[in-house]
């Protein structure tokens, strides 16, 4: 009996909030989960100082693995997250935690590693079979494979990898291979200080490129190497969602003005775009037509 009278309580605390103009939310910050390769990136540095002055609300952000954002989501402790895992996307949109997913931007995944390559991948076309070198050739020490181990976008990526030669390196006790746990900035150190292989997203590997000279890009051009980033706004019913600049910033990211930002972002820095915008596009024609980063 108490509990039912403590719930009609609450409801009706609810309502008379509602009837007094509370949202049910704080109006002046949108909590934005993301990527800590996207965060690191700085795109997200340039862009929402200027949806805050647009809009009138701050953005808290919250640098995570791509499997803590997705979980923030789930958990309602998010209003919003920009991720770069389709598969673990799209199990959040089916479940019914994200309203809408939005295709914002892609690059694309590259192998990097020491020049003096001891596995022997350099040129390869398919990163599955390039890391199966790496399995084979760095036995007994001569390479190591520094993987993030954070279950991030990257993660999934390269364990999906792994997975397309039968291979799993975190069950058999491979001393080449090195579980970092931490983000893509932290994994591209270590590998560069250790002279090791890792998979990275293109947009952090050449934005970090002056802190990390000994690592170049030995494998690209695998379609199965796309990285598409899209926004998610979660759904309300989570209890204090920000929905109104959860959707402010999913449109914002879609615009023409902003998309065309993204595509021109340290272009002229690096002679390529770190990422292509992609709004209004999809990841099955953008794969169809071979749409790595050029």
């Amino acid at each position: 009996m108490l509990g039912w009278l403590i719930l009609a309580v609450l409801a009706v605390s609810a309502s008379i909030a509602a009837c007094n103009g509370d949202p049910g939310y704080n109006e002046e910050e949108l909590i934005l989960a993301t990527t800590t390769s996207l965060n690191d990136s700085g795109l997200l540095d340039e862009l929402v100082p200027i949806f805050e002055a647009e809009h009138d609300v701050r953005v808290k952000i919250i640098a995570v693995g791509t499997g803590a954002a997705l979980r923030m989501g789930v958990d309602g402790n998010a209003d919003v997250l920009l991720t770069h895992a389709p598969a673990s996307e799209l199990e959040l949109v089916n479940a019914g935690d994200v309203t809408r997913r939005t295709l914002v931007a892609y690059n694309d995944f590259v192998i990097v590693g020491p020049v003096h390559d001891p596995a022997v991948i350099a040129g390869m076309r398919d990163a599955a079979i390039a890391l199966a070198n790496i399995s084979a050739l760095c036995v007994g020490g001569p390479c190591e494979f520094a993987s993030r181990g954070d279950d991030s976008g990257t993660h999934k990526k390269e364990l999906s990898l792994w997975a397309d030669v039968d291979i799993d390196p975190q069950n058999e006790g491979r001393d080449w291979y090195l579980e970092v746990g931490q983000g893509m900035s932290a994994t591209l150190t270590v590998a560069n200080q250790r002279g090791a292989y890792t998979l990275t997203d293109r947009g952090t590997y050449l934005a970090l490129l002056e802190d990390i000279p000994e690592l170049v890009v030995l494998v690209e051009g695998d379609s199965r190497l796309l990285n598409f980033y899209s926004v998610m706004e979660v759904n309300g019913d989570k209890g204090r969602i920000n929905t109104r600049a959860s959707r402010s910033l999913a449109d914002f990211l879609a615009r023409e003005d902003i998309q065309a930002m993204i595509g021109e972002y340290l272009r002229s820095e690096y002679g390529r775009p770190l990422f292509i915008p992609a709004a209004g596009d999809s990841e099955k024609a953008i794969s169809a037509r071979g749409g790595a980063a050029d």
